[in-house]
């Protein structure tokens, strides 16, 4: 009796620390990607004239929500299944200001050593029939335990702000109504999601405009000190022209 309550003890220990570890590790991941984040963020704060990150979000899957999907899905109810299966139990989304940032730092986070690339999906090139853009990205990366190195899934949604403005009241129209969602709110939905991305091309044109204007504004600036130098190499002191008329009046 007493060696079969010492064994249901050890097992219950060991199936806590194994939940312990999962859900931390990818606690661990997402501080890991965040840094990754910051210190880009950062960089182009103090270096670059522009940064093209704005905000930074990141959360963890609740166990309830774990399990939900799990049931959802189907897959077996194991935390190797559910590592394998559910790739968005950790989560970052950035946001920013143009389409173009949006690629920028996909690519930036792509070229790190320590990252792979599993999955890429293009929802602003190929929207979803809803109107949803956004750029998914769900990447592994090693976490590197006491005494072993767990690669975790991480997955990245990058998107404009108005991508995400659009997004955020879609899902609160969506769970309002339980996603029983009146067609012709859908069709004012895909409406405005169209709205938000004519908005977001604009936006990226005139930014394209303004920087033009601003190099050309930069090289004229360079050419007028450039001229001015150029000018101070040629232009004799007054000092030097005084005393050099001196000079040639006592030599007549």
């Amino acid at each position: 009796m007493i060696s079969s309550t010492l064994n249901n003890n050890n097992k219950i220990k060991a199936i806590k620390e194994d939940l312990i570890r999962f859900m931390m590790s990818y606690k661990f991941a997402l501080a890991e990607v965040n840094t990754k984040i910051d210190i880009l963020k950062q960089e182009f704060e103090y270096i670059h004239d522009y940064n093209p990150i704005e905000h930074v979000k990141s959360r963890v899957k609740s166990p309830e929500s774990i399990l939900n999907k799990v049931q959802r899905k189907g897959y077996e109810f194991s935390l190797a299944s559910i590592k394998d299966n559910i790739r968005d139990i950790a989560g970052i989304r950035i946001t920013c200001s143009f389409i173009s940032d949006i690629y920028e730092i996909s690519n930036m986070l792509q070229k790190q050593k320590d990252i792979t690339v599993i999955e890429c999906k293009d929802y602003i090139k190929n929207p979803k029939p809803n109107g949803y853009r956004s750029l998914h990205l769900i990447i592994q990366i090693p976490i590197f335990m006491s005494d072993r190195v767990e690669h975790v899934y991480v997955e990245i949604q990058i998107r404009t702000i108005a991508m995400d403005f659009w997004a955020s009241l879609e899902h609160k129209i969506y769970y309002k109504y339980n996603k029983e969602v009146p067609q012709h709110m859908k069709d004012e939905l895909k409406e405005a999601a169209d709205s938000a991305t004519l908005l977001d091309r604009k936006m990226e044109k005139l930014q394209k405009e303004m920087n033009m204007l601003k190099e050309t504004s930069q090289e004229s600036e360079g050419n007028i000190q450039e001229l001015q130098l150029n000018n101070e190499k040629f232009r004799l002191p007054y000092d030097f022209l005084t005393l050099a008329t001196k000079k040639i009046r006592e030599s007549e």
